[in-house]
């Protein structure tokens, strides 16, 4: 497992269509990236397929947006999310 860089906090989450609002509090994201989502009850990784802003497809996203990408798993407001390097 690599390095994992703290990128952001989870702010919502629309359950009905699987999607988690991020807001990046610490780093940057883009598309094809791995992630880890970790909260109390939860703990998953995943690669980001696809991210919006203000509801615009974007490759990526810079410290200080809000981003909203889909999720596989429900996750939770405060959970922490953090971008998986490779060693």
């Amino acid at each position: 497992m690599g390095a994992e860089e703290k990128i952001g906090v989870v702010t919502d989450y629309y359950a009905r269509i699987g999607v988690a609002a991020i807001s990046l509090t610490d780093g940057d994201i883009r598309a094809g990236d791995r992630i880890r989502v970790r909260g109390q009850t939860t703990d998953f990784t995943q690669s980001v397929e696809s991210l919006e802003v203000e509801h615009r497809a974007v490759e990526r996203a810079q410290r200080g947006s809000e981003v909203a990408l889909k999720t596989r798993e429900r996750v939770r407001r405060h959970d922490q999310v953090f971008r998986l390097g490779d060693g």
